[in-house]
């Protein structure tokens, strides 16, 4: 019979990897290949110019003009929806049963707004926790209640 294989995304909106249980007793294993990260920038490092001058409603004056999205934000929401269509790419191809998302509460949030309904079905538990710096060996203790490690 094959074990049932649940696979645990760990990330923010800047660091992802994704750790393999396949049922009691067998503890978590690093899925190999499946590190994704991108670079942490501020929004000065990703708007480097000046924001456009507008003129006032009323009277001589000019003032800078704010973004209408914050650029970081914008970025890690991109990252997240990355994550969420290689998670159902994987979905598809077999590779998991079931699915436990660990993250922030905004990286968290926007991981399940990207996730179409054949892979929020298979989410079995969320923690809202940053837990991209803790190691693999000391992720069980975090994870005990959701998996039998």
């Amino acid at each position: 019979m094959k074990p049932m294989v649940t696979w645990i995304l760990i990330a923010n909106g800047a660091r992802g990897r994704v750790l393999r249980h396949a049922g009691p007793g067998s503890g978590l294993s690093e899925v190999e290949g499946l590190e994704f990260s991108q670079e942490p920038k501020r929004a000065q490092d990703i708007m480097a110019d000046k924001p456009g001058r507008s003129f006032a409603s009323a009277g001589h004056g000019r003032s800078a003009m704010e973004p209408r999205t914050d650029p970081v934000e914008k970025r890690e929401a991109d990252f997240v929806k990355r994550l969420a269509a290689f998670l159902d790419a994987e979905r598809e191809a077999g590779s998991f049963d079931r699915l436990v998302l660990v993250a922030p509460p905004i990286a968290l949030g926007a991981l399940r707004a990207s996730l179409n309904p054949h892979l929020a079905a298979m989410v079995i538990a969320d923690l809202n926790k940053d837990l991209t710096k803790v190691p693999n060996n000391e992720m069980g203790k975090h994870l005990d209640g959701v998996l039998a490690i």
